[in-house]
């Protein structure tokens, strides 16, 4: 080869290793990042990832140093800016995912916060154990679930919070503390709810119980009928663990017509080892092509229910573990669209005021005809105080709302218009609404919600004086 050649081919290298060197700064520096609302894309500093506690120390140490700002992100399933700050430099916790300590005999497990709930089960489903409390789904991060005291289908305990003996903090001086309810105490109820505010939770104790055989006793029923229901055929038989309903979205039966199931202990426990097989996610076509149809006409939100119902009678009296009802299907509900994306809501109403707050709730859904809810699944949690954010004020039956929206800022105004009212008809009826979702609640609406609010973000201003740890949930309603 002619050594002209040679020394072009020489620079040309050179050019391309440079550009991809170029590429690869100007794709991990000041990234552009979203949650799974991607309603706030967000630029930030750098994004960081961390195996061990003195690599997240050493972040920490060097951005108080720096004057930089961090924000804590899991799975980044909240859809408020919870886990996203402008500039900051994101703490991405999925690496640091070790099981640290598991006690078959007392019936605790230790894990780093970037673990799973699914990691869990996979490493305890073998010696007969089950997770006491978690979401429905359970792909969040334990360290998320904490922050944002998740709670799930179990009716005999409350949220996360419950299952939580202990947990340690590292917190925005770089120093690591253990927090437990009698240790290091006045921070367990501000840290548990805090949206990552309060430092990096590390890892935590929880508790777990025996895994256990259920079968399913679905029935479908008015839903004047559902409290009378639940209070006389779910809360007053023991042998009914965990409870889940749903309520229809189709115009042929717009809030009225429910579906509600039951898991209640299997006579024949001995028959657990043949059940207790962790399941995967099943096939997705249909359910997702129904799911699909609802969005786009009121005739596919009919069928879908339809269908829905008729599922739900092919599985009465299915025989199914603890463990496999805490993995409930979410790939079907994946959804990409350029011009759309779907957000949730989550409203609790006191047991004794569901049947007038949905006659409030349906006269204000009615009349936004372009409001698209796609969804909505009720489950029940009991009063709780442990957090000064709790959403729990009394025995609550909680609405998990999915809406289709579009991303334009008149789609986004819109929306948050018609969640406004339905909020203000929630705290009507002595309600409360969950706080990792975008922010369409106003400032009024939140402490309303949570009286505790203020005593809440004074305690984090004390805590973390410099505002270390920030996030656009703070930034909006804690600033």
């Amino acid at each position: 080869m002619p050594k002209k050649y040679a020394v072009l081919l020489l620079v040309m290298y050179l050019l391309l290793f440079a550009s991809s060197i170029y590429l690869y700064e100007m794709k991990h520096s000041n990234p552009v990042v979203t949650d799974s609302g991607q309603l706030l894309p967000i630029k930030m500093k750098s994004i960081k990832t961390a195996t061990t506690e003195e690599e997240l120390q050493q972040i920490v140490k060097q951005a108080k140093k720096d004057g930089d700002k961090l924000s804590i992100a899991g799975m980044q399933h909240s859809q408020g800016g919870q886990t996203l700050y402008p500039n900051a430099i994101m703490l991405d916790m999925k690496g640091y995912n070790k099981i640290l300590a598991f006690d078959e005999k007392a019936k605790t497990i230790t894990v780093q916060s970037g673990a799973t709930w699914d990691d869990i089960q996979h490493y305890i489903n073998p010696s007969g154990l089950a997770l006491k409390v978690a979401q429905s789904q359970n792909i969040f991060t334990v360290g998320g679930s904490l922050s944002a005291i998740g709670h799930g289908r179990d009716i005999r305990y409350g949220s996360v919070i419950d299952t939580v003996e202990s947990f340690r903090l590292l917190t925005p001086t770089g120093e690591i503390i253990e927090v437990s309810r009698s240790k290091n105490a006045e921070l367990f109820p501000y840290v548990l709810g805090g949206y990552g505010l309060f430092g990096v939770i590390l890892d935590m104790t929880l508790t777990l119980t025996d895994d256990e055989l259920y079968t399913t006793d679905n029935v479908t029923i008015d839903y004047q009928e559902y409290t009378a229901f639940f209070e006389e055929k779910v809360l007053q038989r023991d042998e009914v663990k965990m409870h889940m309903a749903r309520i229809s979205v189709a115009p042929d039966s717009f809030l009225e017509e429910m579906y509600v199931t039951n898991y209640e202990l299997a006579p024949n426990q001995e028959d657990l080892t043949e059940y207790n097989k962790l399941k995967g996610e099943p096939l997705i076509g249909l359910p997702k092509f129904l799911l699909g149809l609802s969005r786009y006409s009121d005739w596919g939100k009919n069928i879908f229910w339809e269908t829905q119902k008729k599922y739900m009678e092919t599985t009465n009296h299915k025989l199914e573990t603890r463990n496999n009802v805490m993995r409930s299907d979410s790939k079907f509900m994946e959804y990409d669209s350029v011009k759309q994306t779907e957000v949730l809501q989550e409203y609790f109403v006191p047991v004794h005021e569901f049947s007038s707050y949905i006659d409030d709730l349906r006269e204000v859904l009615e009349a936004e005809k372009d409001f698209n809810l796609l969804n909505i699944t009720i489950r029940y949690v009991d009063k709780s105080d442990q957090s000064i954010m709790s959403y729990a004020k009394d025995d609550m039956f909680a609405l998990v709302m999915l809406i289709n929206q579009g991303r334009t800022k008149q789609d986004i105004e819109d929306t948050g218009a018609v969640i406004e009212k339905m909020i203000d008809v929630t705290l009507a009826h002595d309600g409360s609404y969950y706080l990792p979702y975008y922010p369409y609640p106003t400032r009024e609406q939140l402490h309303r919600a949570y009286p505790n609010a203020e005593d809440f973000f004074a305690m984090k201003r004390k805590f973390d004086p410099d505002e270390l740890f920030m996030n656009m949930f703070y930034e909006e309603y804690g600033k």
